[in-house]
């Protein structure tokens, strides 16, 4: 067996690419606790565009809560367009910063970003005067390290950059979820749904939701399970794997000829990467197809419309705790249409032999390239 030593440069890639697919588990002890602060970079950066636009509103608008109802004023369009803006300018920036392999520079823009937030804490926030909200922002802050620390950040860093890779794919998977679609407009223009969005408090609906994204979730999972456990075995290992380690950190590291069995936390982490991808793909769809429904509902509902479909419903609804201009009925029978797609999807996905060939095998293979990595890390780990 060769016994060479991985160099510090060379652990240290290897590391970093098990982080970005989603597999702290796999990693040493101790390795998780260190550059905490670099790797909490992406994070914060976008916390602190949150805290950012936060500011600007309370600069543009001097209240510290958005409360538009009946007809938006001009400034009420901007804060409008603000509120749009702050979630994409957000997910780039968290992304930007997560290309940069620079430590320094990574280190840099924590501090800066805590700076921004500690400065929007005094200047801005949702109420700067409330002591409960800084709290809540400094609850905020040490739970993105304490992601950081034990991993679950670089899962969740996983699955947002696999949630912007679904979105090149959400074509071909909107043209499966067609039928459903058309059956869902149905239910979009259905009195009684309209009147029971109208009733419902969001907190029943959540559970309602909560419930049936339960059921599709894990019929979902539990069929991918099937084709999992396979590849974990032990001896589900062969030589000819080794190929797949061309180009990679692993490749010149040593190997051992048989796999030494996953740990519980090593399983635990696959089996969530790999259940996370199906339901992050379905997922995907399922939001686009709701959002189609609800600008679809913002053209064609009138207020006269929505009178007679919710027998005199409101026409503002909140949201993320803001009041906006947009009906209570149809936020919330968006949110239903959503859940109904996810569904059907995560059914489709299952029996679908294209869907199953175009997006479930190329996880299966992406995994077991990650077992034959985390096999060379062992064994030069072991040997250094």
């Amino acid at each position: 067996m060769i016994t060479q030593h991985p160099d510090r440069e060379q652990r240290l890639t290897a590391e970093h690419w098990f982080l970005r697919r989603g597999l702290p588990a796999v990693l040493r002890p101790g390795t998780l606790v260190r550059r905490i602060g670099a790797r909490s970079a992406p994070a914060l950066a976008a916390f602190a565009v949150v805290m950012a636009f936060s500011v600007l509103i309370v600069a543009v608008t001097g209240k510290h809560t958005i409360d538009i109802d009946g007809t938006p004023t001009r400034t009420e369009w901007f804060v409008l367009a603000i509120v749009v803006l702050v979630a994409p300018a957000a997910s780039t920036t968290g992304w930007l910063v997560s290309r940069s392999a620079n430590l320094r520079l990574r280190r840099a823009v924590s501090a800066a970003s805590l700076a921004v937030a500690a400065v929007a804490t005094v200047f801005g926030g949702p109420s700067a005067r409330n002591l409960v909200d800084v709290v809540i922002e400094g609850v905020v802050i040490a739970a993105i390290l304490l992601c950081t620390a034990t991993g679950v950040g670089s899962v969740l860093g996983w699955a947002a950059r696999m949630t912007l890779a679904n979105l090149a794919s959400v074509g071909s998977l909107l043209a499966r979820a067609l039928p459903v679609m058309l059956l869902t407009v149905l239910v979009f223009f259905n009195g009684p749904v309209w009147t029971m969005a109208s009733t419902v408090s969001r907190g029943r609906l959540w559970l309602a939701l909560l419930f049936l994204f339960a059921i599709a979730a894990a019929f979902l999972v539990s069929t991918t399970l099937g084709l999992v456990r396979p590849i974990l075995r032990p001896e589900a290992k062969r030589p000819e794997h080794a190929q797949m380690l061309v180009g990679t950190p692993f490749e010149s590291m040593p190997d051992r000829p048989r796999r030494v069995r996953l740990s519980r936390p090593e399983r635990v982490n696959v089996i969530v990467v790999v259940a996370l991808s199906q339901i992050t793909q379905v997922m995907t769809v399922a939001v686009v197809t709701g959002l189609l429904f609800g600008v679809f509902g913002l053209i064609l509902i009138s207020p006269e419309l929505l009178a007679a479909l919710t027998r005199g419903g409101s026409s503002d609804g909140q949201l993320l705790g803001m009041t906006l201009p947009i009906p209570q009925a149809l936020i919330q029978i968006t949110m239903f249409l959503t859940a109904l797609t996810f569904m059907y999807l995560a059914a489709r996905a299952v029996t679908d032999k294209e869907y199953r060939a175009q997006f479930v095998d190329p996880s299966i293979e992406d995994l077991l390239l990650t077992l034959v990595a985390r096999d060379r890390y062992r064994a030069a780990t072991a040997a250094r």
